[in-house]
């Protein structure tokens, strides 16, 4: 099963989640900090390593896998909102990693209709995301995925950068796209070892699937 990362409150500012009615145990919190269009604030975070492979994490007792997310609350920066999530679902701290690069603009996904409770059919859409480009400085037994009492994954390692996005929940998978596209630019700014500084990069070969992406089946 999938699950959409979010906040735990509902646009009433309760804490009941908002879930399907298919008997499920998918659940999706929603803020009151909706944009006019419907779309909940939210960061997407890739963390590289000095191979420019990417933490992928498996959420906490299901067989997917993503990247950290989560939430903006009211008022809070993007960037600081990055930075708790780092915190909250893998253990890092601002000092573990370097910022490489974000997305300029927010990336939006629709969720679809049958996932949201009825109750709040028409009021909220789905999520708009600035995504994180960062970089270990750290090292791997850094990550914590014990960092609070309610983790967001169990299990985690590193992936070649172009994840597959067959592996992707369907409607977040266009959003998946667009962000490793635009952040990919960002991994080759500066040389990472002395072999590359001699002999340039070696950059991931971009599957046909980014470049060509499969239609949405909405």
């Amino acid at each position: 099963m999938h699950a959409v990362a979010g906040p735990k409150v509902s646009p009433l500012g309760n804490t009941r989640p908002i879930c399907n009615n298919g008997g499920n145990l998918i659940c999706i919190g929603v803020s009151a900090m909706l944009d006019r269009d419907g779309y909940r604030p939210n960061v997407a975070i890739v963390i590289v390593n000095g191979k420019n492979q990417v933490f992928w994490g498996k959420r906490i007792r299901e067989h997917s896998w993503q990247f950290p997310q989560g939430g903006i609350d009211p008022g809070e920066p993007p960037e600081t909102a990055m930075y708790r999530e780092l915190r909250e679902e893998v253990g890092l701290r601002p000092h573990h990693v370097k910022i490489l690069g974000r997305t300029r603009d927010w990336l939006r996904y629709d969720v679809p209709q049958h996932w949201i409770k009825r109750e709040w059919r028409g009021s909220y859409r789905g999520q708009k995301q600035i995504w994180y480009l960062l970089r270990l400085v750290g090292r791997d037994n850094d990550v914590s995925l014990r960092a609070t009492v309610k983790p967001e994954f169990d299990a985690w390692r590193w992936h070649d950068y172009w994840v597959p996005l067959e592996s992707v929940i369907d409607f977040k998978r266009e959003v998946y796209r667009r962000g490793l596209m635009e952040l990919e630019r960002y991994l080759h700014t500066r040389p990472q070892t002395r072999r590359e500084r001699l002999y340039g990069w070696a950059h991931p070969e971009m599957p046909a699937s980014y470049a060509n992406p499969a239609p949405s089946r909405g």
